[in-house]
């Protein structure tokens, strides 16, 4: 089953310095961080801040490619957590035809927000991510987690480049 989010915001992860997208279920308290590359963020963080650039952007491109062949992006959904990695899915519709395309998930995301279609995270990645990592991790996952998902607006706040 697949469950509806909501990109809640983008932080930088105070210990690695990554970019981390925070995904939030839109029905319920469920919160999932997704560590990205500091591109997969700025594309994503450019989307959310409505920020416009003088050439477009490779999601821009994406966009406009597809709007060109006449096929709609229906949904992405993150599909898979294999070996703390995780897996998108770009779901397109063309000519009544339905079929995926395999992604990673910032940019999957980060075409989401320019074609303003819903994002979904299958419900076993989110169950599998609650229980990855081993030892030390996962307190410290669990900890991370559980800090999330107290986050009010002003404790996000806008990614910085």
């Amino acid at each position: 089953m697949e469950v509806e989010v909501k990109i809640r915001g983008l932080m930088m992860d105070p210990v690695t310095n990554m970019p981390i997208v925070i995904l939030k279920d839109v029905n319920g308290a469920s919160v999932l961080p997704i560590w990205v590359g500091i591109y997969e963020a700025n594309a994503i963080a450019l989307e959310i801040e409505k920020v416009t650039t003088p050439r477009p952007m490779t999601h821009d491109l994406l966009k406009n490619l597809l709007l060109g062949l006449e096929a709609r992006v229906s949904k992405v959904v993150v599909n898979e957590l294999k070996d703390d990695t995780f897996y998108a899915l770009i779901w397109l519709e063309k000519d009544g035809e339905t079929f995926s395309i395999d992604s990673r998930p910032s940019d999957a995301m980060a075409l989401a927000l320019r074609v303003d279609c819903p994002i979904f995270v299958e419900d076993e990645v989110l169950k599998n991510s609650k229980v990855s990592g081993a030892g030390a991790d996962k307190v410290n996952n669990e900890e991370l987690r559980k800090w999330l998902e107290n986050l009010n607006d002003e404790d996000i706040g806008r990614y910085k480049m």
